[in-house]
């Protein structure tokens, strides 16, 4: 008996950590045991292996097995190493040669009987492996699709452990090379032709498209709060390979990927109920925090219907993450951190009792101010966009007053956001919503002219020094909106009004 190594990976977030699998055969009674920070379903994972190896027609070693999973200070768990322990052991054993182990990573979690199940995470499992020079991946069939969505690395399918120990040995070739990818069908977006009137929330909403901002709508029910908020992701334009790969790799941890189309190429949309935990918001469990709806809505848009019926912890929770465009969540085996660059539409009844007309408002100004205040002034601070939105009077339609189809404002959209992306292409930024203030201020000073509204409303308390900032980031999306090179005093003022603190 010898020694034999391959490969698996740790998950700690979105980022993989390699983990070279040891196995030792010999040294005692018959016993296995796993070193190295295994959680308990990965300690369990003895019983699963020899079960499977016994069923796929090999031999388990009747000595004492050590597997020691390195770097050994790393806490590790999941199913995921099942296969490469099982290779590790039927290698040490001389069971099957070890030739092609030490350039390959394995994953999978193994059933009983020897089938390979899919796990989570195959994409930044692959990344990972890539980075450190591995050339050959053995992932579950089902997860074929998405192994293939990296490249430089061989990708190779297998359905059962006997299929990937006749591979080790050199007997055929039965692992499954990944079918060429086929690009996923143009998905049918919600037409804004189908909202009626609220000629200001429909030019609030192609402002925060075009760059990036976060919005908030309040009116009474059927407006169109929620109709327009669920149009907005077809205004957006469609992810860059980069972001699609971030994305892809946050809904493969969280286990959302599909299998016919598991690259993410346009922005998600996410709308949780109100009743959600704050958890499942931000992300929380024990061991390794996974990712909540905000990372999930990470390069698209969140949408928060009834804002003010969730709780207000729910809702403060997401202040760090609207400002730095992710999450750091501290758990027990460690601090990971997810992408959480999101646009957050908030849509809102003005009171509980949220009658058609204000006038019939049946609430006390205690229970309106209570119940508006469930959204906070530093959480409103970060909201760029505040539209109050009026009661439908007509539903006929003339040619005259007939809504713009998605099409015509997705073509302006998508220029503006050109104009921005071309302009902060050099620093990375690909909205205007990304900039920071400071280089707003210092780099492209706009003339005292132009921001003398903005300084006034500084001065009185109108607005703090963040909602300048923010101000600052509107009047640039309202200048691309325009073709122009730089905002004037109109934007600014425009941008300001926006911030009216009377529209919530």
């Amino acid at each position: 008996m010898r020694l034999a190594h391959t490969w698996s990976v740790a998950l700690f977030g979105v980022d993989g950590v390699p983990v070279e699998i040891e196995a030792d055969i010999g040294g005692g009674r018959p016993r296995t045991q796993i070193v190295g920070l295994p959680d308990t379903a990965l300690n369990e994972a003895k019983e699963r292996v020899r079960a499977a190896v016994r069923n796929s027609d090999e031999e388990w070693p009747d000595q004492a097995v050590t597997l020691a999973l390195s770097p050994a200070t790393l806490p590790k768990g999941g199913s995921g190493y099942d296969l490469a322990l099982a290779c590790a052991v039927l290698a040490a054993a001389e069971i099957v040669p070890d030739d092609l182990l030490g350039n390959t990573v394995l994953v999978g979690e193994l059933a009983l009987d020897g089938r390979i199940r899919e796990v989570r995470g195959v994409l930044p499992a692959l990344l990972a492996a890539r980075r450190i020079g591995l050339s050959r991946a053995v992932v579950p069939k089902a997860t074929l699709p998405e192994a293939a969505l990296v490249s430089g690395i061989e990708v190779l399918g297998a359905d059962t452990l006997a299929e990937v120990t006749r591979w080790l040995r050199g007997e055929d070739n039965g692992l499954t090379a990944p079918d060429p990818a086929v690009p996923p069908p143009e998905p049918v977006a919600p037409d804004l032709a189908d909202v009626l009137g609220q000629p200001d929330a429909r030019w609030a909403l192609e402002v925060a498209a075009a760059g990036g901002h976060n919005l908030l709508l309040i009116g009474p029910p059927g407006t169109g709060k929620t109709m327009l908020a669920r149009r907005l992701p077809g205004l957006l334009p469609p992810l860059t390979q980069d972001q699609a790969l971030e994305v892809t790799a946050i809904h493969s941890v969280a286990g959302m990927l599909r299998t016919e189309s598991p690259l993410v190429t346009i922005p998600p949309f996410i709308a949780p109920h109100h009743t959600a935990s704050r958890a499942a918001l931000v992300g929380g469990g024990t061991g390794i925090a996974k990712p909540g709806v905000i990372s999930k809505a990470h390069r698209g848009v969140l949408l928060l219907d009834e804002a003010c019926e969730f709780a207000p912890d729910r809702l403060d929770a997401l202040r760090e993450a609207l400002e730095d465009g992710e999450i750091r969540l501290g758990r027990r085996d460690g601090v990971v951190t997810y992408p959480a660059r999101f646009q957050l539409i908030l849509a809102t009844n003005p009171c509980p009792c949220a009658p058609p007309r204000d006038t019939d408002c049946t609430c006390t100004p205690a229970a309106r101010r209570r119940y508006i205040t469930r959204l906070s002034g530093p959480l409103m601070d970060r909201v760029d966009l505040r539209v109050r939105m009026r009661p439908i009077t007509r539903m006929s339609i003339t040619d005259d007053s007939r809504p713009e189809p998605t099409s015509t404002v997705r073509t302006r959209v998508r220029q503006a956001r050109q104009r921005a992306r071309d302009r902060w292409s050099t620093q990375g930024w690909t909205t205007n919503a990304e900039v920071p203030g400071p280089y707003l201020r210092r780099e492209l000073a706009l003339p005292r002219q132009a921001t003398a509204l903005l300084d006034r409303g500084l001065s009185t308390g109108a607005v703090t020094a963040r909602g300048a900032d923010r101000c600052l980031r509107v009047a640039w999306t309202l200048a691309d909106l325009a073709g122009l090179e730089k905002p004037d005093a109109d934007h600014v003022a425009a941008a300001l009004d926006f911030r009216d603190r009377r529209a919530a």
